[in-house]
């Protein structure tokens, strides 16, 4: 448990292990199973048959925004047609509404935080099938492809899309690959790799917890790895936070924010590290 209010789901540490990554950074991990699911399955990366091809995805793209104005407008433009955008919006003071009502999506106000606003979002949503998706996250075109096949051939299961940045720096590709490695191995993708997922699912896992922070860790722990895939099509998320904050101080505060949710610390004390 953390400060009472909000339960941890528990993990079971096996091993751990220091990885240095090519830049210098030393990253300490532990594998770790998710309770009650095992840790090994063939699903991951699954990659896209070409020649199906879907024209409308009839899902609910649910997407919290917070003063977003300066990348909503790609997001919005990269999905393509789909069945309805919700836009579960903090407090944007930046035209972040007004972009997204223009661009045909419904828009809810919610208290902020991305669970909060996640939250709000699934439940204004009207569609069986849901995408969470950050607002600074671009999918791939081949994503309405191979959602499509998702639903048709993994109904049961929650399908996440492969990192990506929008940098050409090397250690972009560096941080990709680090990633792609957590994901197979730890079956622990991040929110900015979106996440596909059906009604009932993400209602038997308990929904979303509206946690200011780590709520896309919280759901993928509940959710498990039998109840995971791994798409090939790139989530491309904007690399600002990094380039703004540098690429070893960003990424070691990530581990960090993780390592405290792991051990219970309040996800309020957790959020004001992450900033």
């Amino acid at each position: 448990m953390g400060d009472g209010t909000y339960p941890r789901h528990w993990f079971r540490f096996r091993q751990s292990c220091l990885v240095q990554c090519r830049d210098g950074v030393l990253v300490w991990f532990s594998e770790f199973r998710h309770g009650p699911f095992p840790v090994c399955s063939r699903g991951d990366n699954r990659q896209y048959q070409p020649g199906r091809q879907e024209q409308n995805v009839k899902i609910s793209v649910v997407i919290p925004t917070l003063n977003a104005a300066a990348t909503l407008p790609a997001t919005l433009a990269a999905l393509g047609p789909v069945g309805e955008i919700v836009i579960a919006d903090g407090g944007s003071g930046d035209g972040s509404v007004e972009l997204a009502r223009r661009a045909g999506a419904r828009v809810v106000v919610a208290a902020r935080g991305r669970g909060p606003q996640l939250a709000a979002g699934v439940t204004a949503s009207t569609r069986e099938w849901l995408l969470l998706l950050h607002a600074d996250t671009r999918l791939a075109p081949e994503w309405r492809e191979q959602a499509a096949a998702h639903i048709r051939q993994d109904p049961d299961k929650a399908a996440y899309f492969r990192f990506a940045l929008n940098s050409a720096d090397p250690r972009a590709r560096r941080l990709e690959r680090l990633v792609a490695w957590r994901c197979r191995v730890l079956a622990l993708p991040y929110g900015d790799q979106a996440l596909l997922v059906h009604r009932d699912t993400l209602r038997r896992a308990g929904g979303i917890t509206p946690v200011p922070i780590m709520e896309d860790v919280d759901l993928i722990n509940r959710l498990g790895r039998r109840r995971l895939v791994g798409l090939s099509a790139a989530a491309v998320t904007s690399a600002a936070k990094w380039e703004r904050d540098g690429w070893h101080r960003r990424s070691c505060r990530n581990l960090v924010c993780l390592s405290l949710w792991l051990v219970g610390v309040p996800p309020g004390r957790i959020a004001r590290i992450y900033r």
